[in-house]
């Protein structure tokens, strides 16, 4: 299995050995789990934007309707220097 060397300051080792030994746990498993579960977090927000935009996407025109001052000027349409 790849690995990666990651460096802590002397602080951070510190607080992660009493984090590992509170929950029982090695320190690498520690780490691990801690960078999947932001693995996770990460994908589960890009795929919550990916549905909010297929939902604004669809919905659209209603968006507009609702919220005209949002909408960009068209052309044209702009302020009068």
């Amino acid at each position: 299995m790849p690995a990666l060397n990651v460096e802590f300051s002397d602080r951070e080792l510190e607080d992660l050995r009493q984090i590992a030994k509170e929950r029982g746990t090695s320190m690498k498993a520690l780490v691990r789990e801690a960078a999947a579960a932001d693995i996770a977090r990460h994908r589960a927000l890009q795929e919550g934007a990916e549905a909010f935009r297929r939902f604004f996407s669809a919905h659209a025109d209603e968006f507009a309707a609702a919220f005209p001052e949002d909408e960009a000027p068209t052309k044209g349409e702009g302020r009068a220097a």
